[in-house]
């Protein structure tokens, strides 16, 4: 039984997106702010149960990271609709995860294992601190300090992303100039 709990538990993160976007969507801060801690605790406590029972599926490992990516770049996109953040910060994230992506699906199928690292962790950190933050400012009407929260955060995923990059270059995961160059040789050109 406890090995099914992590994949519950990632499947129920899918069904509060909406509830969160709903909730932002009508105003109602307190509430968004519940319910992304709760689908943010279920993400910690998806993982912990996951190692703990050896309950690691190949459904959760891609499950997890894509609803967690799905829960944070649709709030942030609902606060940038209703312009409680700038737009810049949900662009910089939302290319960061394509690349990321991108370069997912380009290393499937390799005999490689993608561990998440403490800058990819901490900037996953960084983005649900600064949402918390942004509900408290809009319930309480704070200052907004949150703005630093989240360039913090955009930093640190691009900080990411350009390790990531070294890292699979480094191991050769990535093509160099002289594997291109072979590349276009070997591709017939069309004349025209």
């Amino acid at each position: 039984m406890m090995k099914h709990i992590p994949n519950i538990l990632t499947i129920i993160r899918f069904i509060f997106i909406p509830t969160i976007i709903l909730a932002l969507v009508c105003d109602n801060y307190l509430l968004a702010l519940i319910l992304f801690t709760l689908s943010s605790l279920t993400d910690v406590l998806d993982g912990k149960i996951a190692r703990k029972y050896n309950a690691i599926s190949d459904f959760g490992k891609l499950m997890d990271p894509l609803a967690d990516k799905l829960t944070q770049l649709s709030v942030l996109l609902t606060l940038a609709i209703k312009n409680v953040i700038p737009w810049w910060i949900v662009l910089v994230l939302v290319l960061k995860e394509t690349v990321m992506i991108a370069g997912a699906s380009f290393l499937y199928g390799k005999s490689l294992v993608v561990s998440s690292k403490w800058y990819g962790k901490l900037t996953t950190v960084l983005i649900y601190i600064a949402v918390v933050s942004s509900c408290l400012i809009k319930i309480f009407d704070l200052f907004r300090f949150d703005i630093y929260l989240y360039a913090l955060a955009v930093i640190f995923a691009i900080f990411s992303l350009i390790k990531y990059f070294i890292y699979f270059y480094g191991r050769g995961y990535l093509p160099n100039k002289e594997e291109l160059k072979k590349q276009s040789k070997t591709v017939p050109e069309k004349k025209s």
